[in-house]
């Protein structure tokens, strides 16, 4: 038996929400003013159909869309999705007492994600490659995917299901994550468990047959055929096999582009949290640059690609765990700006550091609002003001959004001029 709502606003993870009786119900594809048929099941809600649409509805370009848990919002118009996702940014701000203007959305999709994860299983005989449909284990076959660069559109499909009848004797569920390179698929198998010698070689013919870059199983390297190249700037990095890299070409650009017009009166930069390198490669070609990140692989792959690279200031690297072992304050003095770019769960600890310190500027990047306002408040508090904030859309067609603060000390400390 259904029943119809009508949908009165979009919560922050593009669910509509109904009020009932029985409280606010929220339902997945639809949009504020519709009335929709629905089979409730608690306070979520299944939409059957949707019987009168709001004028702001799209129609979605994907084929999985409504089954695939990946993207959310293509049935919005792009207009009022970029509204949407940037009146959510502004309700966090507020809610964190944070009164500040914001720059405009900025869409960085560009040509796509360049890393897709795609998930082997094996219910049958046969091999299931796909996504996995919304809040559940349920796998969506797939043969494409319409928001990948084109390098991985059609073939991370494919990789993905030859190797998947390669592996299908354990019949162990594999999730394969494929990474778009200058010189090639670079493809980290999970899953699998411990190999044995004989059938480890004889994957390297199988990375031969799909001329991959790299084949990696758990991250160790099985062949490296060529190294798979990610540029940064001047640069040239090879990430270590599944480590942390921005969804998209364009998002990175523009991420960086934010990061270094903010420091670029800055002699000396910490770049914290740095990963293998986006932002602390390219501060690198005006200031000089301390880079930190808990992965020690990411680190090494920074510092290699640092030497390499002709004309870069000096870089040092350090290999630390930021949430356990901060920065601390007398650390923190030996520089004019610092950036911040932590996972979802922000920089709390770091951050108090550096209110504690007379660090003069701070360039937060933060892919969780909620944490960014948090962190930024910290620094409010402790004398620094939030001088612009800009969403950046990488995420395309999902609530996930960047978001970059510069925050400048107003008592404490003095950005030097550059000579």
């Amino acid at each position: 038996m259904s029943d119809h709502l009508i949908v009165e606003r979009l919560g922050a993870k593009a669910d509509g929400i109904a009020e009932t009786r029985d409280g606010p119900v929220f339902i997945p594809y639809v949009l504020p003013g519709e009335e929709v048929a629905v089979e409730q099941e608690g306070s979520r809600a299944r939409l059957l159909s949707v019987i009168r649409e709001s004028a702001e509805r799209e129609t979605p370009f994907c084929p999985y869309f409504g089954e695939c848990g990946g993207c959310v919002t293509q049935h919005m118009r792009h207009g009022f999705y970029q509204t949407w996702k940037r009146d959510v940014l502004a309700q966090t701000l507020r809610h964190a007492r944070i009164d500040t203007a914001l720059d405009g959305m900025i869409d960085a999709h560009g040509e796509g994600r360049r890393r897709v994860t795609l998930h082997v299983r094996y219910p049958d005989k046969g091999v299931h490659v796909g996504y996995m449909a919304a809040r559940s284990h349920h796998l969506v076959e797939i043969d494409h995917c319409p928001i990948a660069v084109p390098a991985l559109k059609h073939e991370a499909p494919r990789v993905a299901r030859v190797i998947g009848e390669y592996l299908k004797g354990t019949r162990k569920p594999l999730d394969i994550q494929i990474t778009a390179t200058q010189s090639g698929l670079d493809v980290d198998i999970r899953g699998h468990g411990p190999m044995k010698d004989k059938d480890r070689l004889r994957l390297v013919d199988l990375a031969a047959s799909l001329d991959l870059a790299r084949l990696s199983l758990h991250g160790d390297v099985i062949v490296e055929r060529r190294p798979p190249i990610i540029r940064m700037g001047r640069a040239s990095v090879v990430p270590p096999p599944g480590s942390f890299l921005q969804a998209t070409e364009r998002g990175e650009e523009v991420m960086a582009g934010f990061v270094v017009e903010a420091c670029q009166q800055a002699k000396r930069v910490a770049d914290l949290f740095s990963g293998c390198g986006p932002f602390a490669l390219r501060l690198a070609e005006r200031s000089e640059v301390h880079a930190v990140e808990t992965d020690k692989g990411s680190v090494a792959s920074l510092d290699k690609a640092a030497r390499m690279t002709q004309g870069l200031r000096r870089v040092t690297v350090e290999a630390r765990d930021l949430f356990r072992r901060p920065l601390l304050t007398p650390e923190l003095n030996a520089f004019d700006a610092v950036v911040l770019d932590p996972p979802r769960a922000g920089a709390e600890a770091q951050t108090q550091q550096i209110a504690a310190s007379k660090v003069p500027l701070v360039v937060s990047v933060s892919c969780d609002a909620a944490t960014f306002a948090r962190d930024a408040a910290i620094l409010m508090n402790a004398g620094f003001t939030l001088e612009s904030v800009a969403p950046v859309d990488q995420f395309k067609h999902s609530p996930h959004l960047e978001v970059i603060g510069v925050l400048r000390r107003k008592t404490k400390g003095k950005l030097p001029r550059r000579a």
